[in-house]
């Protein structure tokens, strides 16, 4: 899942004093199993706003509304209905979902209330880690499913460098595993040690576009 935390409320103040009427929309997709965008973290959002706001003398009204994925267009006709009679929109989705809904409404400010951190996991209540850095060639299949490129301080992906310690640490830490020693751990477990000695080619750097994936089944679709 998109893992994201909410920006500071000074910031967030600056983005909308301008706007009378602010809706504040949530997001019940990432952003609310991470506990920075759901309903409950809307409310919370509005009701220090509407506190910091009114201490300063300003009108700023925040209200809100909640749909299950700002991502998706099949959740929007009624927030269509509602987003119409405001002057601004504050999300609190990831950065995605803050794209959508300014697409949706172009006529109207959207201003992100969340800051985008990762790709990761739940690890416990209230505890994400990242394990994923989207980098478009996964090989995790030859790796016993741990990510060097995420999990090793270094992002290298044809073994470890010298700076690993005799207990299995990264150099970097003592605390820090070293991702090619669980690698080396997992796949002789599983017989398949032999993974461990492909060389990988040099990567293509391949963020410097917008990435379309459509799938397979729907390519027939959208062909032109």
């Amino acid at each position: 899942m998109i893992v994201a935390e909410r920006k500071p409320l000074d910031e967030i103040k600056e983005m909308v004093k301008s706007y009378k009427k602010l809706l504040t929309v949530g997001c019940g997709g990432c952003t609310s199993i991470c506990y920075t965008g759901g309903q409950r973290e809307v409310g919370l959002l509005n009701e220090d706003l509407k506190n910091s706001l009114e201490k300063e003398g300003m009108a700023t009204q925040p209200d809100s509304f909640t749909i299950e994925r700002q991502c998706n267009a099949d959740f929007y006709p009624e927030l269509d209905e509602i987003a119409r009679n405001y002057d601004a929109l504050l999300s609190m989705a990831c950065g995605a979902g803050v794209q959508f809904l300014a697409d949706r409404y172009p006529e109207k400010p959207v201003f992100p209330a969340l800051n985008t951190i990762f790709v990761g996991i739940d690890k416990d209540v209230g505890w994400f880690e990242e394990n994923c850095r989207t980098c478009r060639e996964c090989f995790i299949g030859e790796t016993g499913g741990i990510c060097p490129v995420t999990r090793c301080a270094k992002s290298l992906f044809n073994g470890p460098c010298g700076g690993t310690s005799r207990e299995g640490k990264c150099e970097v830490s003592k605390d820090t595993p070293c991702a090619w020693y669980e690698i080396f751990k997992r796949l002789k477990d599983q017989g398949r040690l032999e993974n461990i000695l492909k060389v990988k080619p040099a990567r293509e750097w391949k963020n410097q576009t917008r990435g379309t994936m459509i799938h397979e089944a729907y390519q027939k679709r959208y062909a032109k």
